[in-house]
């Protein structure tokens, strides 16, 4: 199972990243207390280990934009987290072929998705809620899919159980609105076995 530490913001963040090796970072570029530059994200992204592929997160962004972030190696995968459609998303990938993550709100007038893209992201709302949603609701899921929305120590276990290809985690290693590197050791240890980092 894939992890996904999301919201990196400072230089303390990418150390950590280096040190236990998540599967994927998260840049988020849309509005949010989280934001960083193209500029400050492709300067965080010169000190990522390559093992640790970058996820640019957009909130219904100028797809030119997106490819530019692309071709400048600032990210490596996109999360689209707006009202994307599928025109949308076949004309990024005809503009670089870059593996695309869409992610859909879970509420109650949700619906299982059934748009083209490398992988889907269940998440509570917009995107930092750091709430959870009715797991219920995507058991059902048959492709592969990114898990978030108030993913903490005390719920990962039970989030792991649904089988998702990847845990997104923002919030739940943070204190004090900043990742906080004991939660980021604790997560990686409860989802890869105890007293793995």
């Amino acid at each position: 199972m894939k992890i996904k530490i999301c919201g990196l913001r400072r230089k303390e963040d990418i150390l950590y990243a280096n040190k236990y090796l998540p599967d994927y970072i998260g840049f988020v570029f849309a509005k949010s207390k989280r934001q960083v530059s193209a500029a400050a994200a492709r300067e965080l992204k010169s000190m990522l280990d390559p093992r640790v592929k970058a996820v640019g997160v957009f909130v219904d962004e100028d797809m030119e934009n997106v490819a530019r972030t692309l071709e400048e190696k600032t990210i490596d995968i996109v999360q689209l987290h707006g009202r994307e459609d599928q025109v949308y998303i076949d004309k990024l990938k005809k503009l670089f072929p870059a593996q695309i993550i869409k992610a859909v709100r879970v509420d109650e007038k949700f619906t299982m998705p059934s748009f083209r893209a490398d992988y889907i992201l269940f998440d509570s709302g917009s995107g930092g809620t750091g709430k959870t949603f009715d797991w219920e609701k995507i058991k059902g899921c048959k492709r592969p899919f990114f898990l978030a929305g108030g993913l903490n120590a005390e719920n990962i276990k039970q989030a792991a159980a649904l089988k998702p290809f990847c845990l997104d985690i923002s919030g739940g290693v943070e204190t004090g609105g900043v990742k906080d590197e004991g939660k980021i050791r604790q997560i990686i240890n409860i989802i890869r076995g105890e007293n793995y980092v």
